[in-house]
């Protein structure tokens, strides 16, 4: 058992653990490492439907340039029918962040 010495003990359960806040940023930061999205994730995240991600989000030519796995990006788009979306899921985040207001003062 871990314990916090202050004015007053106190008892952390074993399944815890204390770590710095630069350190559960780093762990928040990894959790979408790795991880690919499919568009029904992206509608999870973003909270609108696939129509309105294509033509807010993934059309556009000044978000398509970036995005578009072709010119490097972290977005397949399918170039076939029976192909599906895929994101790079920390990039795609990252990116949603970065351009919140761009994205929804459409």
């Amino acid at each position: 058992m871990q314990r916090l010495n202050v004015s007053l003990t106190i008892d952390i359960p074993e399944e815890y653990v204390l770590i710095t806040k630069l350190e559960f940023e780093e762990l928040k930061s990894k959790e979408l490492s790795g991880v690919y999205w499919n568009m029904k994730d992206l509608e999870l995240r973003v909270n609108r439907k696939q129509e309105w991600i294509k033509e807010n989000v993934l059309y556009p030519i000044r978000f398509r340039r970036i995005l578009d796995s072709e010119n490097g990006g972290f977005v397949f788009y399918p170039r076939s029918k029976g192909q599906t979306w895929s994101f790079q899921a920390s990039k795609m985040a990252e990116f949603l962040d970065d351009n919140f207001v761009q994205i929804f003062s459409i």
